[in-house]
């Protein structure tokens, strides 16, 4: 597969070194793809875009993107990257057709140019379009920014956590509308801190505090957990779980949801010693399950090591 970008150990920190934001982040992306960057707030999402974006310098590090210099042919590289930030930034005032004019003239082209590409979003649009940006929707104002990214026809399109914020409904569309984007030979790095939103991807890395923890795909993601894994549900989940963690035996626990998430150390018979477990401590209405670990799984296992 080609790559079109290539992170090699990017740093940033702040407040004169003192924070740091990222450490040696190193990834590739190949072309076409959906790449995703899973984690946290403050985890160092949005700068990482930052820097991609050709908008903040980074420490120490560089990047390739399609066989442009970040740090040397960062004009070039404008011409063919799409940025949305994840604060919507355009222009409050400006009507939504202004606003998609406005972004065309920035990239000398014209929004009847691309009008291909952005079609169909800017049909849900279209009712809005003299509306002001600033008094639209959440999740029209998402589709409005979009429409701004993609309108001078990017190959490499940079979403810095497009579907915080907005309801489930827009967050199911928004994926939709960037799984044709990609069909259309758009390559797409986007950020989320929602774990579910992994399995939408080709490759996702997750982050934590500045660190990439590991790259793969989703699949390959949960196929290295490399545990049994097993969901608790008791009549009194809170004393349940502090029971859980001073026992020994137990590798980890971690609420999920309604139910534990527990791994077991080695050479353990899991239903006998759950059955045990239970009777020992008179714990009422107990339940276990052997399931399938999910990506939040990995990552919380990762941020443990």
């Amino acid at each position: 597969m080609e790559t079109i970008l290539s992170v090699e150990n990017i740093s940033k920190s702040y407040a004169n070194g003192k924070v740091s934001a990222l450490q040696n982040i190193h990834f590739q992306v190949n072309k076409g793809d959906i790449f995703g960057i899973i984690g946290p707030d403050g985890g160092g999402k949005t700068t990482l875009f930052r820097i991609l974006a050709t908008l903040m310098l980074p420490d120490s590090g560089n990047a390739i993107l399609n066989s442009l210099n970040l740090l040397t042919d960062f004009k070039e590289i404008r011409n063919f990257i799409g940025y949305m930030p994840g604060k919507f930034s355009n222009y409050q005032d400006l009507t939504v057709e202004e606003n998609l004019r406005f972004f065309a003239n920035v990239f000398n082209t014209t929004v009847e140019e691309n009008y291909s590409l952005i079609e169909e979003i800017y049909e849900q649009l279209r009712p809005f379009k003299d509306r002001r940006a600033g008094q639209l929707s959440g999740g029209m104002k998402q589709k409005l920014a979009l429409c701004c990214a993609l309108i001078h026809k990017p190959t490499l399109l940079f979403l810095d956590e497009p579907t915080t914020g907005v309801d489930a409904v827009s967050r199911k569309e928004f994926w939709e509308i960037l799984k044709r984007l990609k069909s259309m030979d758009i390559t797409i790095i986007v950020s989320t801190p929602y774990m579910d939103e992994a399995l939408h991807c080709d490759e996702i890395a997750l982050i934590q505090d500045g660190q990439i923890m590991s790259v793969n795909s989703p699949g390959g993601i949960i196929s290295q957990f490399g545990e049994d894994l097993y969901a608790i549900r008791s009549e009194n989940m809170s004393h349940s779980l502090k029971l859980l963690k001073n026992e020994k035996r137990v590798k980890s626990s971690f609420s999920f949801g309604e139910t534990h998430h527990v791994t077991l150390r080695d050479n353990i018979k899991a239903f006998e010693f759950f059955q045990q477990f239970s009777t020992t401590h008179n714990i009422s209405q107990w339940m276990v399950e052997k399931i399938e670990p999910t990506i939040e799984d990995c990552f919380i296992k990762l941020m443990g090591k």
